[in-house]
């Protein structure tokens, strides 16, 4: 028996030995997980430019203005002009019945009708930009009409109806 136990033992150490020769077997595989290729990312490109102050010659010819005898003649010529001189600016239709922005100036002229002085009475809390927009307007409408027989100081107001495409129409109009 005891050949028998040996053969066994041998057995046993060559399949163990044998074990040892092979190679180890092989570890698992980690699962396949598929990944998105990364998007392309736009290149952060600069805000563009302001838009160049219009030259003379896009400037609109407006005729001449009228003496004023009212302060109100004075406001309807004055939103008149506004809107001939600023076409691609203003709109004429109904306001929307949201508003982007109401600013609202105080125009002060001299007797000739030019442009004094612009105080800022109602500065909008959205779309701030449309103060200097409006503003701009003002000047490129003066002069407004000699305004010399009505009573000092030669101020009145108008109130910019701004939508959301920062286009206005002057309140008096509406």
């Amino acid at each position: 028996m005891s050949s028998l136990s040996s053969l066994g033992l041998a057995a046993l150490l060559g399949g163990l030995l044998a074990g040892c020769a092979s190679a180890p077997p092989a570890a698992p595989k980690p699962p396949v997980i598929p990944v998105r290729p990364a998007e392309p990312v736009a290149p952060q490109q600069p805000a563009p430019p302001p838009a160049p102050a219009p030259a003379a010659a896009d400037v609109p010819k407006l005729t001449p203005p009228t003496p004023n005898k009212t302060v109100d003649e004075l406001r309807r010529q004055a939103a008149l002009r506004l809107v001939a001189a600023n076409p691609d600016r203003t709109y004429m239709t109904d306001p929307p019945a949201i508003l982007l922005a109401i600013p609202v100036l105080e125009i002060e002229l001299y007797n000739n009708g030019a442009v004094k002085r612009i105080n800022v009475l109602r500065k909008p809390g959205q779309a701030p930009e449309s103060v200097q927009i409006a503003i701009d307007a003002v000047h490129r409408a003066a002069p407004f009409g000699d305004v010399s027989r009505l009573p000092e100081p030669h101020k009145f107001s108008e109130t910019f109806l701004f939508d959301e495409t920062l286009r206005f129409k002057p309140r008096t109009l509406d």
